[in-house]
């Protein structure tokens, strides 16, 4: 799985003109479940985003995770993710896994890091969603489950 994490000031996203998640203080992480990953590869990028240290401390250090602050986590399904871009000018996505189970695959992502004791809001799978944030840094990190053994 692929993820693009944004520490956040605050976060929200609308589908319809209705806002179906927000958050304060926190993270918006953008999410891709890719061909091949199965719910292993969702609980060990939940666990390694929910210790990811990238809040500051009382020293002003990037030192404190998600969970130190209290924060929560707004949880966006995000395919494009898987963009190749290797040729041509139009991007590929045939590297997403296919949508029943990138949907059973976010899911499973945003439970696993309820699992961690991260407070956590979801956009809509599938649909055309406006996201709305303000990053705080900026600090916008990658990552990718198969990056770690």
């Amino acid at each position: 799985m692929r993820a693009l994490i944004q520490r956040v000031t605050h976060a929200s996203v609308e589908v319809e003109g209705r806002c179906i998640g927000r958050i304060g203080p926190g993270l918006l992480i953008l999410v891709c479940a890719m061909r091949g990953d199965d719910d292993a590869a969702a609980a060990k990028l939940a666990a390694r985003v929910a210790k990811l240290r990238i809040f500051r401390d009382e020293a002003d250090k990037m030192n404190l995770s998600v969970l130190d602050i209290a924060g929560g986590a707004l949880v966006v399904s995000q395919f494009t993710l898987a963009a190749d871009t290797r040729t041509g000018n139009r991007p590929g996505f045939s590297a997403a896994a296919a949508p029943d189970d990138g949907l059973r695959l976010y899911e499973a992502f945003a439970d696993a890091l309820r699992e961690q004791g991260v407070p956590v809001e979801t956009g809509e799978f599938g649909a055309d969603m406006k996201v709305s944030l303000l990053n705080d840094g900026p600090v916008t990190i990658w990552m990718d489950s198969a990056d770690r053994a």
